[in-house]
């Protein structure tokens, strides 16, 4: 189901809580809502439609939507300034990111991932890993 997008700045600085298998519906409303922001929008975090639990989607450099449950950033590199943009808020504002992540994540088998994301990806997905911590740009 498509949820609108949570602009309230108070619920965004909330921190997450892991997500459980009782959390997997969650993955149907963040893909719809991300499908239908497609075009403003290429990430998308769990709270920003109204869920403290740590799960994100993205477009991938294929133009498929991804998805990660409870994903931990376990090695940056080649740090970088940029300017981003967010569905919950107006305007840019420039932050810190790396061009070169990886990350451990879940599936949502709840199986264990791990892999290497470059340039753009790394990006989205650093941007969305943060509103799990309350951290907007």
């Amino acid at each position: 189901m498509v949820k609108e997008i949570v602009k309230n700045q108070k619920s965004l600085m909330l921190k997450s809580e892991l997500a459980n298998s009782d959390d997997l519906y969650i993955l149907d409303d963040l893909i719809d809502t991300l499908d239908a922001n497609r075009e403003h929008c290429v990430g998308m975090a769990a709270n920003m439609i109204g869920y403290n639990k740590c799960i994100l989607v993205y477009i991938n450099k294929n133009e498929k939507i991804e998805y990660m449950i409870n994903p931990t950033i376990i090695k940056c590199e080649d740090e970088y300034l940029v300017k981003e943009g967010c569905l919950s808020l107006e305007g840019q504002r420039e932050t810190k990111r790396y061009k070169k992540i990886k990350v451990e994540y879940y599936n949502n088998k709840f199986q264990k991932r791990l892999k290497v994301f470059n340039d753009f990806e790394a990006e989205i997905i650093q941007h969305e890993i943060d509103h799990f911590s309350g951290i907007i740009i």
